[in-house]
This record gives structure tokens, C-alpha cells and sequence, in this order.
């Protein structure tokens, strides 16, 4: 059979389509040879000559796809659910199934109707099709009837003659059976709830085709029309649970309930709907309600009824807002009341160490109920976050600075001394420390509490574990960056850099034939690293015999290697071990060397007066009575006095010590903190904070030339808070310390704006 354009009989050749066409809308058998004909059919009118009959074909499929649509509403639809005459709800499902039953028939016939006019669609109509561009610009004639393809036609028909007729009436008896299936209706059967749901799909499916407001058809017909039913029967639930239950009964029906409304709008409705349908249920059953929701969240809070507090956070969640106003707000307060009352019972020695476990245990605590409660909701934590850190950064006396950074580094010095703890357990307790140390705004007071405690375990080797000091380190440099460890790891260098030093130094005495009479270890140290104060301001003391020997041959090895450096020696920080031989028991005494040289000048003599040791010794009237004071304490010395030193004041050796250890230490006064070091601490970080202020107020105007002052002030606010919050009178101060300096200026015409001095 030739495929070339040719004349042919419409009226003949359309009858063949016609027949073949209505064998497959209503979904009969048709031969494949005579299916593979009717193709050819279609091409040959729309190649006819002398001219193409392809808008003759389609006005004419279009006739046939109305009447049949027209035979269908009339003769099944509509008959079908007539002629029951069971009970109204029995009449209303069948009107669904003869629809259902139609529609399924019908959508899969137009589906082989299009394939079959798949010539017609694809060389005719297409072509005819407005573009986007003709579309946005008008090109085309406003009178233009733009033509459909087969499979749209055949869904548009659809739509005017069975849907317009039948709308209403489908939409009112589909939301019977809703209404059935919320009150457990047992004839609503999965049979029954698949007729639905093909229904309401009927409408999404009967306009897929178009690109643009597919789902117009849908939402006017049936969505707005179930939304509001809906919305009155979540209010009727609401009221009547409002009227018999308590809030807890209240949360979990509601939850039960939403989860009803989602497997139904599954089961039912378009994907688009069930979020819809969900705000309708939030709105009717907790916005309306929220005064009666909230009115028990402070005692769920306070009695932390994790199931009542779950049920809260499940119904409120999905509405950001109702979770932020109330509940976390009431959580919030409740950990810092919980906090505040933890650490305002602290007292005796081990504060540091009470202050950190207890506020642990509230943060652990806490975490593990957000974790298990509100399934680690980010607003939660950040809530938990801010309770801590206002209880932790909490001030007793507004004129004194927090004391957390100070209790923290007293806490971790406790953990690094040596003591009788594993070091697993110092690392886990070390680590679980940072979690306080990151709340701490103060980082700045912690850091030169930590760098002053770290510089007497590591000079006096009283650290359990290096290893330990390191990770502790790491950790502080992953919590705060590689400055705030820049003078930590130098000290750390210090130390195994002295190691290798006396280990040269031994050699060169051994090479060198020399015999100093004792042992002596030395650390050289960096005097920008480590925070000893001016080595110039150190208590003079008069150096003993034994040690000049010592000394005077380490300077001459160290200034071979290191010609440009000055030594200057910390004799207050160095430590000694001294034999005890006088006694009826040999005892190995490690002390302090002040407290070592007052013992030598024993081997002169039994006793002497307080003034003439210190004239030896050239001690400072108070410093040699601290050291003086520590030897009578341990009873190795006796003093004539009970009271107070005076010149004449004799002090003797204790001819009859015992102690039950033939190994002891004495410690140093240098050793104890006292509240004169805090107190110069505290001031040394006060001075660093100005110093640290006046740099940041020049860098920020030198690069900005003019700014206003409170773009200033919030410019350093913003820069220093990663190690403390000044106070803006001390940045006021900082301002007009440097204004006075000349290093920047009040701009003429402005007295809030400030510029760069070049």
C-alpha cells in the first residue's frame, strides 16, 4: 500500500476510524491489523490531496468524544446511581463507583486514542501550537483557536460534560465518605476508599496536561471545599476534647489525631493537600488553644515530664513560633534556676572542683533530655547554650569580675598535678572540662590562670603526665585557635629544650674534668613566654658556697652557645633536694631554695637570731619570714617565739625531728596561690585588656579613616568577644586614653565620630 499523499473519501475512511475508535474507548478487543490500519487511516487524511482533511478529522473525533461522553453521563452514570434505593449513604457511594468505574474506562481509552492520532498530534496540531514567546507577545490573533491534542481533548471533554455536570455532587458525597472514615464508618472498606481516592485524582488528572495551573480544577472544585469541612469538624473534635480532658489527655489525642489526618490524606488526597490540611488541624486544635496548652508547661518543665514534654514539642514543632514563645523560654529558665541554685551552695576548699561537676552534671543532665525529648532540636540546644552560659558568666558582685575562668583553670590544674588517677580518666575529664571552658566569656582571665598554673607544675614537675599537658593544650587550641596557645606550646618547647641542655652541660663537665659536689638540673626560659614577672623584681638572696660553683660554670657553658643572651635566676622558683644527717634517721627533704639555703647556715652553727639569718640570707624582712615561717610549720626549726618574729627571735635546729617518712617535701610558699596572686592576676589582665583595646580601637580606625562612635564600640564589641566582653566605660577609656596620645582624634564637625591620626 502506497504512503504518499493521495485523494481520499473522508466520510469512507472515517468510518473506519470511528469504529475502531469506539471499540477502544470503551476498552474492547481490536485486531492488530486492523489497529495498524487505522493508523494509516489518520496519515492518509492528513496528507490528502488536494488538500489535508486533518482539521475535518479532528472537529470530527471531537464530536465523537462529546457524544460519547454525553451517552456515558446519560446511560451510566447517572442511570447507575439512580436506580438504588438503599440508604442515602449507600446512594451516594454508587454515584462514586459508577463515576470511578467510567472514569477508569474512559482515561484508558483516550490514552489509545492519543497513541492512535499520534500522527495528527505530532505533524498537525503541534505545529499549529502557540510558542511561549507568541504567547508572552501577543503575535498571534486574539481570535485564535489554538487546538488540543487528542489525549488533551479527550480530558477537556471530560471535564465540561461529566465533571461540570457532576461536580458538586461527587465533591459532596466524597466528603460523606471523608466524614464516614474519620468516625470509623466500617463500610468505608479499602475497596470503597480506592473509589475515592480515584476520584478526587480524577480531578488532578483530567488537567496534567497543562504546564501552567494544572491543578486549578482540583483545588476550586474539591480542595477548598474539603479544607473548610475539614476545619469545622478539628474544631467540633477540639471543643469537645477541651470540655472533658486535661492538657496531657489534650496533646495525645491530638497527636493521635494527626496521625489519623495523615494516613487519610495519604490514602485520599493529592500530595499538595496534606500539608494544607495539617495547618488546618494546628490552627483548630493549638493556635486556638494555646492558653489552655501552655497553662501546664511550666510544671512539665519544672517536674520534667518527659512524656508530657515530647507530646508538647511533637504538636508544636512544626509552628516555630508557639515553640519559641513559651516552651523554650520556660526550658530555658528552668536549667539556669537549676544552675543558679547549683553553684550558689559551693563552699570549702574543693569549690573548683564542685563548680565544674555540678555544672556538668546540669549540662549532661540536660543534653540527654533534649536529646531524648526533643529529638535534638538545634532551638533546644541553643537554649541550653544560653542557660549556661548566663549561669557560668554569672557575676555575685557586680564590681567583681566572674570567677568561672579561674575555677576551671584550678580545676583542670587539680586534674594535671600529680595525683592517683589514671590517664584515660584525666582525659575524659579534661575533655568533658572544655564544655564549661567554651561558655566562659572571660577566656582571657582563664588563659593567664592556666599559663601561671601551668608554669609551676612544669618548673616544679609536678605534672602527672606530659602527654596529658599536651592534649590539654590541643584542646584548648581546637576550642580557641592557634594564639590562644601560642605561649603554652613555647613553654612546653622551654622544657625539652633545658632537657637537652643539661644534658650538654653534663657532657661538658665531664669533658672538662669538673666536679661540682652536687646534682643540678637547670631551665632556661623565655621570658616572653612565660608569665614569672620581671626576673629584675625577684627577692635578692644571697647565693650559698654550694651553689656558686654551680652556677658560675652553667653561665660559662651557656654563654659559648648563646653569646647574645642574659640569664637572670629565679632562685624563688628553684627547688632542691636536701640530705637530712644530723638525726637518728637519715631523711631526703625536698624544699624550696630559700627555705634550703636558711638550713645550710645550720651547718655553721644550732641556732641563730632572725636577724642574723636575714642578714646572711639579705632576704626582704617579709619574704624571709614566709620561709622561715614554713621550716617551724614542719618543726625542722623551733623558734624561741610562739608569736611573732622579732630580731631577737632565736631559731635552733630541731635536734629531735621524726617524721614517719624518711622521704618528704616541703612546699613552698611560692607554691600555694594566695589571694595576693589572684589579686595581681586579676590586675596583670586588666592592664592586657587596655593594652589589647587600644590596638584593636587603632587597627579598626587605620583601616576605616572616620567612623561614628557607635559603630566603633560595636566594631570592638564584635572583635574582643572571642576572649572577653569589655565593658564600654573601659573602651570609653581606652578611646580617650588614645585621643590624649594623639593616635586618633575627634573629627571637627562631629563629637560622636572619631578618624585615624596619620
Amino acid at each position: 500500500m502506497s504512503l504518499g499523499p493521495k485523494e481520499v473519501n473522508f466520510n469512507e475512511v472515517w468510518g473506519n476510524i470511528r469504529e475502531t475508535a469506539k471499540a477502544v474507548i470503551t476498552l474492547e478487543n481490536v485486531n492488530r491489523e486492523v489497529w495498524s490500519n487505522r493508523f494509516s487511516d489518520v496519515y492518509q487524511l492528513c496528507v490528502a490531496l488536494p488538500e489535508p482533511l486533518a482539521d475535518k478529522l479532528y472537529f470530527e473525533t471531537k464530536q465523537f468524544l462529546e457524544n460519547h461522553v454525553k451517552n456515558m453521563l446519560l446511560s451510566r452514570v447517572q442511570f447507575d446511581s439512580s436506580k438504588y434505593n438503599g440508604e442515602p449513604h449507600q446512594g451516594n457511594f454508587d454515584l462514586l463507583q459508577a463515576y470511578y468505574d467510567a472514569w477508569t474506562e474512559y482515561s484508558k481509552g483516550i490514552g489509545y486514542i492519543n497513541t492512535l492520532y499520534s500522527y495528527l498530534n505530532q505533524q498537525h496540531i503541534k505545529k499549529q501550537k502557540i510558542s511561549d514567546t507568541e504567547f508572552v507577545y501577543g503575535s498571534q490573533s486574539p481570535n485564535h483557536q489554538e487546538q488540543m491534542e487528542i489525549g488533551e481533548l479527550g480530558l477537556d471533554i471530560w471535564r465540561t460534560y461529566m465533571i461540570q455536570s457532576l461536580g458538586d455532587k461527587l465533591v459532596k458525597q466524597i466528603l460523606d465518605g471523608i466524614k464516614a472514615d474519620r468516625h470509623g464508618d466500617p463500610s468505608i472498606t479499602t475497596q470503597r476508599a480506592q473509589v475515592i481516592h480515584g476520584v478526587i485524582h480524577s480531578f488532578v488528572q483530567v488537567q496534567d496536561y497543562k504546564q501552567r495551573s494544572s491543578l486549578k480544577l482540583y483545588q476550586e472544585l474539591f480542595e477548598i471545599p474539603m479544607i473548610i469541612a475539614s476545619g469545622e469538624h478539628y474544631r467540633n473534635e477540639a471543643s469537645k476534647l477541651f470540655q472533658t480532658c486535661t492538657v496531657s489527655q489534650f496533646m495525645e489525642a491530638i497527636i493521635v489525631l494527626q496521625e489519623e489526618e495523615n494516613r487519610r490524606a495519604q490514602r485520599f488526597l493529592h500530595s499538595t493537600s496534606a500539608v494544607k490540611l495539617r495547618k488546618e488541624c494546628e490552627e483548630a486544635f493549638v493556635n486556638e488553644k494555646l492558653d489552655f496548652l501552655y497553662s501546664e508547661c511550666k510544671d512539665m518543665v519544672s517536674q520534667e515530664k518527659k512524656k508530657d514534654l515530647r507530646n508538647m514539642y511533637i504538636i508544636l514543632k512544626p509552628i516555630p513560633d508557639n515553640l519559641k514563645n513559651i516552651l523554650i523560654q520556660t526550658f530555658l529558665d528552668h536549667i539556669k534556676n537549676e544552675g543558679i541554685e547549683t553553684i550558689s551552695i559551693l563552699k570549702g576548699d574543693n569549690i573548683h572542683i564542685q563548680f565544674v561537676e555540678n555544672m556538668l552534671k546540669v549540662h549532661s543532665k540536660y543534653h540527654d533530655l533534649i536529646v531524648d525529648v526533643f529529638e535534638n532540636d538545634p532551638l533546644f540546644l541553643s537554649a541550653l547554650d544560653k542557660a549556661c552560659s548566663s549561669v557560668i558568666n554569672k557575676r555575685i558582685n557586680e564590681k567583681q569580675p566572674c570567677r568561672s575562668a579561674e575555677l576551671v583553670a584550678k580545676y583542670c590544674d587539680s586534674l594535671l598535678k600529680k595525683a592517683k588517677t589514671t590517664e584515660t580518666e584525666i582525659d575524659s575529664k579534661l575533655t568533658a572540662s572544655i564544655i564549661i571552658f567554651r561558655y566562659i566569656e572571660d577566656k582571657d582571665i582563664f588563659q593567664k590562670f592556666y599559663s601561671r598554673m601551668l608554669a609551676k607544675r612544669l618548673i616544679h614537675e609536678q605534672s602527672q603526665s606530659m602527654d596529658s599537658e599536651e592534649a590539654m593544650i590541643n584542646k584548648l587550641k581546637q576550642a580557641c585557635g592557634y594564639e590562644f596557645t601560642n605561649k603554652l606550646h613555647r613553654m612546653f618547647t622551654d622544657i625539652s629544650i633545658s632537657v637537652d641542655q643539661n644534658n650538654k652541660f653534663n657532657n661538658f663537665l665531664k669533658d672538662n674534668d669538673i666536679d661540682l659536689g652536687i646534682n643540678i638540673s637547670i631551665k632556661v626560659l623565655q621570658a616572653g613566654a612565660w608569665p614569672l614577672g620581671q626576673a629584675q623584681n625577684t627577692p635578692p638572696l644571697s647565693i650559698p658556697a654550694e651553689f656558686e660553683k654551680s652556677i658560675s660554670k652553667f653561665e660559662t657553658f651557656y654563654h659559648t652557645s648563646f653569646s647574645g643572651r642574659k640569664l637572670f635566676w629565679l632562685h624563688h622558683l628553684c627547688n632542691g633536694e636536701l640530705k637530712l644527717s644530723y638525726l637518728k634517721r637519715i631523711y631526703l627533704v625536698t624544699l624550696q631554695t630559700f627555705q634550703m639555703t636558711i638550713l645550710l647556715l645550720f651547718e655553721a652553727a644550732e641556732k641563730f637570731t632572725c636577724k642574723e639569718l636575714q642578714d646572711n640570707l639579705q632576704l626582704s624582712s617579709d619574704s624571709f619570714h614566709k620561709h622561715v615561717q614554713s621550716l617551724i610549720e614542719s618543726k625542722i626549726l623551733l623558734s624561741s617565739s610562739s608569736e611573732n618574729f622579732s630580731d631577737e627571735t632565736v631559731i635552733t635546729l630541731n635536734m629531735e625531728y621524726s617524721n614517719k617518712r624518711t622521704k618528704f617535701r616541703i612546699t613552698a610558699i611560692s607554691q600555694k596561690e594566695t589571694p595576693q596572686e589572684v589579686e595581681h592576676t586579676m590586675t596583670a589582665v586588666d592592664e592586657d585588656r587596655k593594652l589589647y583595646l587600644q590596638a584593636a580601637i587603632v587597627r579598626i580606625l587605620k583601616s576605616r579613616k572616620v567612623l561614628k562612635h557607635n559603630a566603633l564600640i560595636q566594631e570592638i564589641l564584635s572583635q574582643s568577644k572571642v576572649m572577653f566582653t569589655p565593658s564600654i566605660s573601659m573602651i570609653k577609656k581606652c578611646i580617650e586614653s588614645l585621643i590624649d596620645k594623639q593616635y586618633i582624634e575627634r573629627t571637627p564637625n562631629s563629637g560622636d565620630e572619631y578618624s585615624y591620626v596619620a
